[in-house]
């Protein structure tokens, strides 16, 4: 069973954000400011996570240094506060299923970066590394179809909720192609930071080793940055009122179970099966978000949503695949480390190589451009 729980974890953060899909689409189509949204979500977040974060580590806790906490402000701008901010402008112009499908490009800069940052690796002369890229690329290619092409649809006749003719697979008709342009780079745009959080969560943990509480300063310093940019962009006070409705249920929903539960969660998957394993889930939310717009909204479906489903449950078995083979390999070597010890001693000792970038040199170099 403790193999199995880092796919059952994963799973069950997908169907979290299949939820918050469509609650976040809702709450934006009445009228809800999106910089808003992302502010009270993260507050939610951070309010929830706080007392868990002192009740569970507050005798064990490492020491947090100025360098770290900077460290992970700077992470927590471009993973969390930039992600969400884009996220939302971008859901705002298009639809839930196009949030969920333009998300699945995850896999594909996820794997970029991790290969960037060495947290992954692909030999391109055994079978698993050309699967993986197959995979990755099967992704990528399942994502596009979903989001340029339609084909034929159809529409089932006999759904549990009406939405007022609420259209999840579509261009909306009030949208002009601009809009729904811009939606789509600006979904893109949040994948990309989405994916480089995703990648130095490694990193980070090896500096310092405390999720919860890691997680924690992440959301509350994201829900100071979100503030900021909510000032910023608007500036009415009604859009701020929060009273006993969908709003209230929208970022309750978001900043307590999305922000903060399943974000510890997506933190506990990256450091027990690397990044690319949980980057690689994301197309069930997807298939999820398609499934739940046809049978409970009558949503109407089209044939590139369902080839591009094939083609993401296609990558998504491909790298799993890839991935599986490598670690029985890895397992298969560690019987005799004094030929691989030896091989990097070779290696180290040609003085042709190039130094190798720690994170914390890394992390050092990133705040620093990031202040200046």
């Amino acid at each position: 069973m403790e193999a199995l729980s880092p796919y059952l974890v994963a799973l069950a953060i997908q169907v979290t954000y299949t939820g918050m899909f469509f609650i976040s689409k809702f709450a934006f189509d009445v009228g809800m400011n999106t910089f808003v949204f992302a502010f009270y979500r993260q507050l939610f977040g951070a309010a929830a996570m706080v007392p868990v974060a002192f009740f569970m580590e507050r005798k064990t806790a490492p020491h947090l240094t100025f360098k770290t906490f900077v460290m992970l402000f700077a992470v927590s701008f471009v993973g969390m506060t930039t992600t969400l901010n884009l996220y939302g402008v971008g859901v705002k112009l298009t639809s839930e299923t196009l949030g969920a499908a333009a998300a699945n490009s995850l896999p594909v800069s996820t794997f970029i970066l991790a290969l960037i940052f060495r947290t992954e690796k692909v030999d391109l002369k055994k079978m698993s590394g050309i699967v993986k890229v197959l995979g990755v690329c099967l992704c990528a290619g399942g994502a596009a179809t979903i989001g340029l092409y339609t084909g034929p649809t159809f529409k089932l006749h006999h759904h549990l909720f009406n939405l007022h003719g609420h259209d999840a697979s579509h261009r909306p008709a009030s949208s002009s192609g601009n809009k729904w342009i811009m939606g789509v780079l600006l979904t893109f745009a949040s994948s990309v930071s989405g994916s480089f959080w995703i990648v130095i969560q490694n990193g980070i943990l090896r500096r310092y080793p405390s999720k919860i509480l890691s997680t924690t300063i992440q959301i509350a310093t994201s829900s100071v940055q979100t503030f900021v940019v909510a000032v910023i962009f608007e500036r009415d006070f009604d859009q701020w009122k929060l009273g006993w409705n969908f709003r209230l249920l929208a970022v309750a929903y978001c900043g307590i179970v999305v922000t903060g539960l399943a974000v510890y969660l997506q933190t506990w998957v990256v450091q027990k099966k690397g990044p690319l394993f949980f980057s690689i889930s994301t197309p069930l939310a997807l298939i999820f978000t398609m499934a739940f717009s046809a049978f409970l909204f009558g949503s109407i479906l089209s044939l590139g949503s369902i080839l591009g489903a094939v083609f993401l449950i296609g990558g998504l078995y491909c790298v799993l695949w890839g991935k599986n083979k490598e670690q029985k390999m890895a397992a298969n070597n560690t019987i005799n480390p004094t030929v691989e010890s030896e091989k990097g001693s070779v290696a180290g000792s040609s003085g042709k190589t190039a130094p190798h970038l720690t994170f914390k040199s890394f992390g050092m170099l990133f705040a620093v451009s990031f202040v200046g």
